[in-house]
């Protein structure tokens, strides 16, 4: 097999451009998906009888993507190597009942998506972006990436101590963004997304629509050595497997893995739905493709046998003004490499035969990498790698790239940890 293509900074202005054209987990399936199509890959229907012919293939389901590269040589036990991430973010979502408004101000009603960090919401110029479901059944994405709404932040001369006494803010009252004056008018967005997408009017009958902050990504510092944008919680994920899975397929045959890239949506609140890392979509894509090859439920089992999945998801860099929240002796830092994550009880999937495989990936592809553990005093978040090990009882390992200010509406980490992750990610599905 011929050596992939290595990625360099370039890698990480890509990233740049792909969290900008995906302000949500639609978006970010249609971009990953478009990248795909340009490296040979091709769309199955899940509805449609599918065949076991070599290639790249991929099935899209509202924002999940499973994608996978079928060698000419593989067989029908042939194990598979997942790059499992996820494709939504915490965000402000509008309900079905969009329009309201007070004194003089229109707003649109919103709920809060997952667990996002409020302040960094305030005061900033929003988008509007999502998916709009039509009256003859088809969906149409619309992206509004100017500003349009905005939640406006109370005047410190209206609350003296909340330099004092912290940032207090109500769920309900205080996060409804503005987008105009005057009284709210029933179907005035709705009317207004129609008209911006070239829907005709009174055709779209549902929607699933989230506001998005449209600053543009850029490099941060003296040595522009930091990346700030949106969304890289997980979409830096998601960018790097696509690059890594297409690097691996451009390579050709000689694999001894199917490698495969699974990313989901929906974990920022459980992972529970039918796009979800805990619904059956990658276990009914995996099990097809066996079957597709001719493969019996022997084939199958024998394949998830030899499968291993890396759950790649962001972490947490040690913060500087708060150094004293990590573990004293795990410090990942930026551009230190991707993490390992470990937590004991499970909350990451990380085992010592897992480490092994990735610090193998990471020795071949040349790339550091660090450990991460929580503070034992602290609370430690949780991934879909639990779940995916669990699920489909596949070898799990939770890795990614350490950051700050994770689940803002901004995000920061290291210029190369990009492209580190998706070097030492090549290695790992090369097997």
């Amino acid at each position: 097999m011929s050596a992939p293509t290595r990625f360099d900074r370039g890698h990480t202005d890509d990233l740049m451009s792909f969290l900008a054209a995906s302000p949500t987990p639609y978006h970010a399936v249609a971009t990953a998906a478009e990248r795909l199509e340009k490296a040979g890959f091709r769309q199955v229907a899940e509805t449609d009888a599918w065949d076991g012919t070599s290639g790249g293939k991929y099935v899209l389901r509202g924002g999940a993507i499973i994608a996978w590269y079928v060698p000419k040589d593989a067989e029908a036990h042939t194990p598979f190597r997942i790059i499992g991430a996820h494709t939504d973010s915490p965000n402000l979502r509008v309900k079905p009942l969009p329009d309201t408004g007070a004194h003089g101000w229109r707003q649109v009603a919103v709920e809060i998506y997952g667990g996002p960090l409020l302040n960094s919401w305030l005061d900033r110029d929003l988008g509007l972006a999502g998916r709009l479901s039509l009256r003859d059944g088809s969906t149409r994405l619309v992206n509004i990436d100017r500003p349009l709404l905005r939640v406006p932040q109370l005047a410190i001369h209206l609350d003296r101590s909340v330099s004092s006494d912290g940032l207090k803010l109500d769920k309900q009252r205080h996060l409804q963004p503005v987008w105009g004056l005057g009284d709210a008018r029933e179907g005035d967005l709705i009317s207004f997304l129609e008209e911006e997408s070239g829907v005709p009017a009174g055709q779209v009958t549902g929607w699933d629509l989230m506001t998005h902050s449209v600053e543009p990504p850029a490099y941060l510092g003296r040595d522009k050595e930091l990346l700030a944008g949106p969304r890289m919680d997980n979409l830096l994920s998601v960018h790097a497997a696509t690059a890594a899975l297409a690097a691996v397929a451009a390579a050709g045959s000689g694999l001894s893995y199917i490698p495969v890239l699974a990313a989901f949506d929906h974990e920022e609140n459980g992972s529970q739905s039918d796009t979800g890392a805990d619904g059956p979509l990658l276990g009914s894509v995996l099990e097809r493709s066996v079957f597709a090859r001719g493969g019996s439920y022997e084939d199958r089992a024998r394949a998830f046998a030899g499968t291993v999945c890396l759950s790649c998801d962001t972490g947490h860099a040690v913060h500087p003004n708060y150094a004293e929240r990590h573990d004293p002796t795990h410090h990942p830092r930026a551009n230190g490499g991707p993490i390992l994550k470990v937590n004991v009880n499970n909350r990451y999937a990380t085992d010592g035969t897992g480490r092994a495989v990735f610090a193998a990936a990471c020795e071949r592809a040349g790339v550091p990498f660090q450990s991460f553990v929580s503070n034992n005093s602290m609370p430690c978040g949780t991934t879909i790698g639990p779940i995916t090990a669990a699920r489909h009882g596949i070898r799990t390992v939770d890795i990614g790239v350490a950051i700050l200010s994770m689940h803002s509406a901004r995000e920061l980490c290291g210029d190369q940890d990009p492209f580190l992750l998706a070097n030492a990610l090549t290695a790992f599905l090369e097997g």
